[in-house]
């Protein structure tokens, strides 16, 4: 599957709903695991802003992906996201999209309150 890599260096980002488990089966409750790993999956919404636009991501997120304690309004940094189209085809309507997902998701919130050095 073709993935974009997203560069987020001049970004703003911080959280705007804290994770969640992301649930493969809604009727049975499965959490999503990652193929490759294994890992159990997460889903976070971050508020992503660069020249003076704002948007709203969902970023899917390894659980192991997760440093600090993020909650709404948290600034992060953002590691390994890419953007994957996708499209889909339910009652013969095509449906595209494109999903996030990071490597780590890593809250800032600590440096904030450091002296920056001279």
């Amino acid at each position: 599957m073709r993935q974009i890599p997203v560069d987020t260096t001049g970004a703003v980002v911080m959280v705007a709903q804290p994770p969640q488990p992301k649930i493969a089966n809604r009727q049975t409750g499965e959490v999503a695991t990652d193929r490759d790993t294994g890992a159990p999956l997460m889903t976070v919404d971050v508020m992503f802003v660069m020249n003076g636009n704002a948007e709203i991501l969902s970023l899917t997120v390894p659980e192991t992906g997760f440093t600090g304690e993020l909650t709404t309004g948290t600034p992060v940094g953002l590691t390994g996201v890419v953007a994957r189209p996708w499209e889909n085809e339910f009652n013969g309507q095509k449906r595209p999209g494109i999903s996030f997902r990071a490597i780590a998701v890593t809250s800032l919130a600590a440096d904030a309150g450091k002296p920056k050095a001279a």
